[in-house]
C-alpha cells in the first residue's frame, strides 16, 4: 500500500479503568499508537485482551480514564455526547458482529437509514443505498427483510450501510464472527476492496490470525496492554500499485506523444494556413497597381480625346469665322446696291 503520512488516529496513553464494588479492572492500560489515513489496522488478542474495550474508547462509544485520542486533529474523549454523535454521523462507520439491521426494514432501507441522519434528500439517498447494495452483490435482495437473508447476506447489507455514506474511518468489532469459512473470505475481500477504492482507514478488532493478515498494520493486545505492532506487506498489492503506476506512466508518456504530434499537426496546419494568406496578400498588392494604371491608362484616353474634340471644335470655329469673314464685303456690296435703289 502506498504510505501516507496524514495520521487518522492518534491514541495516547490511554487507559480504561471499571470499577466493580471495591475492585478495580483495567481493562486498556496505557496504550499509545497511531493509525494513518487510508490504512487497515487491525487489534489482534484472544477474548479479553482489551481489544474491544480499544475499538469503543477510539469510537467514542465508551469514555477514556485518562489519556487522549484524537481523530482527525478533534480530542473526542472531550466531546459532549450531541458533539460526538455528529462527529461519528459525519466521519464514522461501523460494521457490528451481530449486524444490528432493523428488522422492520428492507435491505434498501436498512442501507438508506444513516443518509436520513445526514438529510440527504430521498431521491439522491435511494439512489446511493441501490448503488452500494449492488455493490456488495445483493442487487436481488433489496426489498428483502433482515429474516428472509442469510447471515453473509446481513453482514453484507451491515457493510453496505457502513460504507454507503463514505465515511472517513470505519470501525469493525468482528465483523465475520458469525459467519462460516467461505462467507468470511468474502466480506473480508469486500470490505477491503470498497476501503481502497475509497482511500478509507479501517479499524478492526478480531481474534482470528488469518483474518489480521489482510490488514497493513497489526497490533498484537494482551491483558489490556500492546505487545507488538507488526507491519504486513503485501507483494501483490505491491505489484498491482507498480503495475498501475507504470500504466499511468506508460499513458501520460503516450498523451504526452500524442499531444505533442497533435501540437506538430496544428502548427504544419498553422504556417500552410498563414503561407497561403501571405501569398494571398502578395496577389492583391500585385493586382492593385495592374488596375490603377488601367484607370490611368483610360484618364490619358479620355483627356486625349477631349482635346481632340477641343481641337475640332476649335477648327470649325475658325472655319465658320472665315466663312463669315468671306461673307462680309458682298454683303456690304449688296447692301450698297440697295440703298443706291432707294436714292433713285
Amino acid at each position: 500500500m502506498k504510505q501516507n503520512t496524514e495520521k487518522a488516529v492518534e491514541v495516547k496513553n490511554v487507559k480504561k479503568i471499571y470499577r466493580m464494588g471495591s475492585e478495580r479492572i483495567c481493562a486498556v492500560d496505557g496504550v499509545s499508537f497511531d493509525i494513518m489515513k487510508g490504512e487497515f489496522c487491525c487489534l489482534l488478542g484472544t477474548s479479553g485482551s482489551g481489544k474491544s474495550t480499544l475499538l469503543n474508547l477510539m469510537a467514542g462509544i465508551e469514555k477514556v480514564t485518562s489519556g487522549e485520542i484524537i481523530i482527525k486533529g478533534r480530542k473526542i474523549h472531550k466531546m459532549s455526547e450531541n458533539n460526538l454523535a455528529r462527529f461519528r454521523q459525519r466521519y464514522l462507520g461501523f460494521v457490528f458482529q451481530s449486524y444490528n439491521l432493523i428488522g422492520s426494514m428492507t435491505a434498501l432501507e436498512n442501507v438508506e437509514f444513516p443518509l436520513v441522519f445526514k438529510k440527504v434528500p430521498r431521491r439522491k439517498r435511494r439512489k446511493m443505498s441501490r448503488d452500494m447494495l449492488i455493490k456488495v452483490g445483493l442487487k436481488a435482495r433489496l426489498k428483502h427483510r433482515p429474516k428472509e437473508m442469510s447471515g453473509g447476506q446481513q453482514q453484507r447489507v451491515g457493510i453496505a450501510r457502513a460504507f454507503v455514506a463514505k465515511p472517513e474511518i470505519v470501525f469493525a468489532d468482528e465483523p465475520t464472527g458469525n459467519l462460516d469459512t467461505k462467507t468470511t473470505m468474502e466480506v473480508m475481500d469486500l470490505i477491503k476492496s470498497i476501503a481502497r477504492e475509497n482511500q478509507q482507514t479501517i479499524v478492526m478488532v478480531t481474534h482470528d490470525p488469518r483474518l489480521a493478515a489482510f490488514a497493513d498494520k497489526i497490533i498484537h493486545i494482551l491483558d489490556g496492554k500492546i505487545q507488538n505492532v507488526e507491519i504486513v506487506e503485501h507483494p501483490k498489492e505491491v505489484a498491482q500499485v507498480e503495475a498501475v503506476s507504470a500504466a499511468e506512466t506508460v499513458a501520460e508518456t503516450a498523451s504526452a506523444a500524442e499531444n505533442k504530434e497533435t501540437a506538430s499537426e496544428e502548427q504544419k496546419v498553422e504556417e500552410k494556413e498563414n503561407k497561403e494568406l501571405v501569398e494571398q496578400k502578395q496577389e492583391t498588392i500585385t493586382e492593385k497597381p495592374t488596375i490603377t494604371q488601367d484607370i490611368v491608362v483610360e484618364q490619358q484616353q479620355t483627356s486625349t480625346e477631349k482635346e481632340v474634340i477641343a481641337e475640332q471644335k476649335q477648327t470649325s470655329t475658325e472655319k465658320d469665322d472665315k466663312k463669315e469673314t468671306k461673307k462680309d464685303p458682298a454683303q456690304k456690296v449688296e447692301h450698297k446696291r440697295q440703298h443706291k435703289r432707294k436714292s433713285d
